[in-house]
Order: structure tokens, then C-alpha cells, then sequence
């Protein structure tokens, strides 16, 4: 559904011209967005691309879905959506028989429509249900974890997914507050993490929710599959265009890039000696300060 009660939500595509311009070697042909969002990056890749150049999104957020099919509906039929993770993007590309690929697109991360909405749950800014799905279908909530989980397990997955040197120290804090009654708002959960970690830069809470959320969308192993899954629809020439936000995405793109070079298939197609990721210049940073963390990749299959 489209989401006529409030206003239409903006999103500045991060690295847009950076990412266009390796992206686009063949203005005919056919592109994926496997993380639509918003739409930013499909409408200046259609803007972009020929009269014979078709572009093919994928999302599992209906929300997103909604609003990028609204945005991009004047493109008529050079414009499909599909509600889908990209870890299932080949079952999706062969059932709508899009292939081969002259791109693919890969921007990960969380939209300003699941940051900026609470009820979504992702921001500690706002006061919002412990949710963070980026899809409804999934059957795990932050709500679940916190309340649920022992301690123990807390900890690791804020060690694994949020590279929080305080993990133990936050777990008990949390174990400890929902022995008093269930945590279920974002902000009392901000609360405890603040309560046990010092300000020294980003909210102490930052870390926290970044692993909260990858831990319950299994963002890091649909990231591996989705990446796996794309290569064999890319054609001679295509290139795979990553733009990730913090290290432990960077560090699963940087390897299963390199596993792509040295089997032989692909070829780096970056800055200075290739292999060198592409990063946001300071007039980006300054326009759009969510973009600082920013780092794009790109491969070229042979």
C-alpha cells in the first residue's frame, strides 16, 4: 500500500555518481537493485540507461516497495519490483527471466524510511517497539532477543555483529533490567546501554542496535548467499557494484570479492590499484552526514 497519511519520505542515494559511473558500461542492458529502499539509486540508474535498458528491484520491506513503486511509475515497463530478500534473488531472476545482468547493485544498510518511522523500531532516537525487521515475515524480534536470550548468547552476538567492547557489561545490564519487567521500547533499552556504557563519541546504544539488527534480519549470511547468487546471472562485462557501512559488511564483500578474482571469473574495478574501496568525498559527507561511513566495491566478471 502506499502511504498516503504522511508525507512522501526522501532518501539521497549515498556514492550515486561513483557507483553510476562503474555501474553503467552497457546502457541497454539489464540491471538489478537487489536493495531497493527508497528507489534513490533505480531512478538516476534510469535515468541513466537507453530506451532498450530495463531495471529489475528487489525488497523485502512492502513498506519500501510501496513507496519506490510510487516514485517509480512513470518508467512504465523499463521498471519492475519484486518483494523478495536478495538471498533469493536467483529463484526471483529466473522466474521473471531477467538475465544475463550488465549490473547489479548491492546498497546495504537501513533506509531513512525504517530509521526515521519508530514504529519500525531500528533508531534509539525515537520511541518505537523493539521490532527491526526489514521485512514482516521474519519471525524473530529485537524484543524477542533482549527478553528472551540468556546473557550469555547476548553478548556474543553484540561482540559478532556490533564489534561492542562492552558486550558482557551491556548483556547483564539487560538481563538484569528485564528481571524488573520486559523491556519493550526502543528508548528503554537506549536507557540500560546508557546506563552502563560512557558517552565518548556515537550514543553508546549505536552498537547495540546495529548487532540487534543484523542478528534478527541474518543480514550478514543473506549478504554472502545474495552475493554468491548474482554472479552466475552477470554476463561477460557486468559489474557487481557493493556499497556497505560498517567493517563487518565490508570485510564479507572484500573476501567474497577477492574469492571471485583469484577463481578467475572476475576482475576488480576500483580506485588506485582496483582492489581500493571508493569512499564518499567530503562534500557528500557534509550534505548528507549518514553517508560518512559509506564504501562502495566494484567487480567486473570477464
Amino acid at each position: 500500500m502506499i502511504l498516503t497519511d504522511e508525507p512522501r519520505w526522501t532518501h539521497e542515494p549515498v556514492l550515486l555518481e561513483e557507483t553510476l559511473s562503474r555501474l553503467v558500461a552497457d546502457r541497454g542492458g539489464l540491471f538489478l537493485d537487489a536493495t531497493l529502499g527508497l528507489g534513490g539509486h533505480s531512478e538516476a540508474l534510469l535515468k541513466r540507461i537507453s530506451a532498450q535498458g530495463k531495471v529489475l528491484g528487489l525488497d523485502a520491506d512492502p513498506e519500501a516497495l510501496a513507496e519506490a513503486g510510487h516514485r517509480l511509475a512513470p518508467y512504465g515497463e523499463k521498471f519492475r519490483a519484486v518483494r523478495a530478500n536478495f538471498r533469493g534473488l536467483g529463484a526471483v531472476l529466473e522466474a521473471e527471466g531477467f538475465f544475463p545482468l550488465s549490473g547489479a547493485l548491492f546498497d546495504l544498510g537501513v533506509s531513512s524510511l525504517q530509521l526515521d518511522k519508530p514504529a519500525r523500531g531500528f533508531s534509539f532516537r525515537h520511541e518505537g517497539p523493539l521490532d527491526m525487521r526489514l521485512g514482516p515475515d521474519a519471525a524473530l524480534t529485537a524484543e524477542q532477543i533482549v527478553n528472551r536470550w540468556p546473557a550469555e548468547q547476548i553478548a556474543m552476538i553484540l561482540t559478532e555483529f556490533g564489534e561492542e567492547p562492552d558486550a558482557e557489561r551491556i548483556a547483564r545490564a539487560i538481563v538484569a533490567r528485564r528481571a524488573k519487567g520486559p523491556l519493550s521500547t526502543t528508548t528503554e533499552l537506549a536507557a540500560v546501554v546508557e546506563s552502563v556504557v560512557p558517552r565518548t563519541g556515537h550514543h553508546p546504544a549505536t552498537r547495540t542496535f546495529q548487532a540487534l539488527r543484523i542478528a534478527v534480519n541474518q543480514e550478514l549470511e543473506a549478504l554472502t548467499r545474495g552475493l554468491e547468487a548474482v554472479a552466475p546471472y552477470l554476463k561477460s562485462g557486468g559489474r557487481l557494484c557493493v556499497i556497505t557501512f560498517h567493517s563487518l559488511e565490508d570485510r564479507i564483500v572484500k573476501n567474497v570479492f577477492a574469492s571471485f578474482v583469484a577463481q578467475g571469473g572476475f576482475s576488480f574495478l576500483g580506485r588506485g590499484d582496483a582492489r581500493a574501496a571508493i569512499s564518499p568525498s567530503d562534500a557528500e559527507i557534509g550534505r548528507n552526514p549518514r553517508s560518512r561511513s559509506a564504501k562502495l566495491r566494484v567487480v567486473e566478471k570477464k
